[in-house]
């Protein structure tokens, strides 16, 4: 009878001391959840960079009585202005379709709804080193011989130096985060835990516009742009982290 009760009590006791264990890690988890236990900093970083590309958008606009009529004539122009350029140096690489299109224009007097013309437009980029900036001038030459129009000029970044400095900037912006963090935490008494989780707004990279003609094709206007030299842009990150504090 004594064997029995004292394997009951220690029955009892085994499911209380883990009932009182549960308890504890549930206390425990349910403070991980209390977002007063964390801290979230966000980080910035910008970078000074020089852009290693310029790009020059021409648009060639037609029109014609019909769609193939407006779009024979865009072609003709079109290849009059590769044509141009590859023969004087130019590489095929460097001239990039970057849009076509074709559509009606109406009039709509007198009331009706009736096919004016049709107009086909052509957006070509001619993409260039920096560091050449003599055929940035005979690019505009050999496009507005050849009939098209300039849009703007940029300078730019590569994808493959968009893609080192985001990664560079994007390592700076966390690393200012954690400095952040680590003051708010020592600033409020605790010491900063382990990171919860971690978030990016990602890259921010603007081309450097250098001539916009929104008409005509200002081709004086566009060639002395082309004289200005690519300087430093700012290229930026931003993140947010969230650390625990203990």
């Amino acid at each position: 009878m004594k064997k029995q009760t004292d394997k009951s009590v220690l029955i009892t006791l085994i499911i209380v001391g883990g009932v009182i264990l549960l308890a504890l890690l549930g206390i425990g988890f349910l403070n991980s959840l209390n977002p007063s236990n964390t801290i979230s900093s966000n980080g910035l970083a910008t970078i000074k960079v020089v852009p290693n590309l310029a790009g020059i958008y021409f648009n060639v606009q037609t029109y014609g009585e019909t769609s193939s009529e407006a779009r024979d004539r865009n072609s003709e122009i079109v290849e009059k202005m590769k044509n141009s350029l590859i023969a004087n140096g130019f590489e095929e690489s460097e001239i990039q379709t970057q849009g076509f299109s074709i559509y009606p224009e109406y009039d709509y007097s007198n009331g009706e709804n009736k096919i004016k013309r049709y107009a086909a437009t052509h957006s070509i980029k001619i993409e260039l080193s920096t560091e050449d900036s003599e055929k940035i001038g005979k690019a505009i030459d050999f496009g507005v011989d050849a009939g098209a129009g300039i849009s703007y000029i940029n300078f730019e970044l590569s994808q493959e130096m968009q893609n080192q400095y985001k990664a560079q900037a994007i390592k700076m912006a966390t690393e200012d985060a954690k400095i952040k963090a680590e003051a708010l935490a020592e600033g409020a008494g605790y010491n900063l835990g382990k990171l919860v989780s971690i978030s990016t707004s990602d890259f921010g990279y603007t081309p450097w516009m250098i001539f916009s003609a929104t008409t005509g094709m200002e081709t004086t206007e566009a060639k002395a742009a082309t004289d200005i030299q690519p300087g430093e842009q700012e290229v930026s990150a931003q993140v947010t982290a969230v650390f625990r504090m203990r």
